[in-house]
């Protein structure tokens, strides 16, 4: 059976990241953000805009 979670990137690492088995997630602005390790999550919370900027390129 095939499940209808999309799978998205790590806005740090980029690794690909099942939404629901991410070690965190963060909201920023009005998304929220998923995050595969504390390392990525810190990283990210230090400055998330560098981050959000680079999932756009």
């Amino acid at each position: 059976m095939k499940s209808n979670t999309h799978i998205l990137r790590d806005p740090v690492c980029g690794k690909k990241i099942n939404p629901n088995k991410a070690y965190a997630k963060v909201k920023y602005g009005k998304e929220t953000y998923y995050l595969c390790c504390p390392i990525c999550q810190v990283e990210f919370e230090k400055n998330p805009q560098k981050f959000i900027n680079n999932l756009r390129k």
